[in-house]
């Protein structure tokens, strides 16, 4: 089986869709996988008479962080798929600016005692919001919004081979998410994942076959492409993206968020060490305090009581008076350290905002 002979995962929901004449979605990110996802699924489409005015190409810019070729590069793939392309954006910013509110909002809470941890400001394997709110929300809202009554197909080019929670993606699921079931529009939403068996040899493979462009990324020497900085990506892909001079001022830009912080890009990894070449001697000087600064908070907040820390419902109760004293000395350093009010000076107040907090959340 040649390459382009590669078949694609389909199954009864979305062949129903296509043949009740809903609209495909190719989702362009400008990676590998999403150009071949899109290419395979157009092959398809032609194959069964799909309707070409059917057939559009959405790219969710994510700001500063992106490449500075991704934009022209994700015209050029929805081109050769004489697909008309909408791009969609984060209304608060893109993904830097989400991070710096992030930050800007985890101080507040600590200051307010609303938590007693500092958060740290950058997404997670754990907690993808860089995800959630500047890709998949705006995509959504627009498609909803575009398509409100219609059946809508978006294809996404994920594979199971690349991690154990991709690995039991399906073929195709429901978009409650923004057309929920008995929606007033009447519209019915479907995520595709035509290339999910495909490895990352297929994609290739498909690519050269097709002559489909890679992004320069690969070029360079990434396996993947996302953001310029990735919070998933190795140190090879991040270093790569120092190559590309383009990148340079979000990477400062990340690097003055671990600084002002005192939280690494990556858990165990601070993208500071990456290419410390592009920062100067204030940049480099800031980090090393930065750094300081993350070992005093791990030491001090080790010795908080582990039922207090932060979860859903929190707090779940009142510490004692020795907690408190050990609360006030860590909260004591950290305001005096991020230059914050400390509205709750000793012990006994700390357990009366506990108290309210408490009986708030009982309330």
């Amino acid at each position: 089986m040649t390459a382009q002979d590669r078949p694609i995962s389909i199954d009864d929901a979305v062949a129903s869709a296509l043949s009740d004449g809903a609209h495909v979605v190719y989702s362009l990110s400008g990676g590998k996988d999403s150009s071949a996802a899109a290419f395979a699924v157009e092959t398809h489409l032609d194959r069964i008479g799909h309707p070409r005015d059917r057939r559009h190409a959405i790219h969710a810019d994510l700001g500063m962080i992106e490449w500075p070729s991704t934009p022209g590069f994700v015209e050029t793939i929805a081109t050769m798929l004489a697909a008309e392309l909408s791009v969609v954006r984060r209304k608060a910013g893109g993904l830097i600016q989400r991070w710096e509110q992030r930050w800007e909002s985890s101080l507040r809470r600590y200051e307010n005692l609303e938590t007693y941890q500092l958060v740290s400001p950058f997404s997670s394997a754990r907690l993808r919001f860089c995800t959630g709110e500047t890709k998949v929300q705006p995509i959504g809202a627009d498609l909803r919004k575009r398509f409100a009554g219609e059946i809508v197909i978006s294809v996404i080019g994920i594979r199971r081979e690349e991690s154990i929670a991709r690995f039991k993606a399906p073929i195709s699921k429901p978009d409650t998410r923004f057309a929920p079931v008995g929606n007033r529009a009447g519209t019915t939403m479907l995520t595709w994942h035509p290339i999910v068996d495909w490895s990352a040899r297929d994609v290739f493979a498909y690519h050269a076959t097709r002559r489909i462009p890679l992004h320069e990324a690969y070029g360079r020497g990434a396996d993947r492409l996302s953001c310029s900085y990735c919070v998933l990506a190795g140190l090879n892909n991040l270093a790569v993206a120092s190559t590309c001079e383009g990148n340079h001022p979000a990477y400062r830009v990340i690097v003055g968020i671990e600084a002002k912080s005192g939280f690494s890009f990556q858990p165990g990894r601070w993208l500071a060490d990456v290419s410390p070449h592009l920062l100067d001697a204030q940049g480099t000087a800031a980090i090393r305090k930065a750094k300081l600064m993350a070992e005093r908070r791990r030491t001090i907040e080790s010795g908080l009581p582990d039922d207090l820390r932060f979860m859903k419902g929190w707090p779940p109760r009142v510490p004692t008076l020795d907690e408190a004293r050990t609360i006030h000395r860590v909260r004591s350093e950290m305001t005096a350290a991020h230059n914050l009010a400390n509205h709750w000076p000793d012990a006994r107040t700390i357990r009366e905002r506990f108290a309210e907090l408490h009986a708030a959340k009982a309330a």
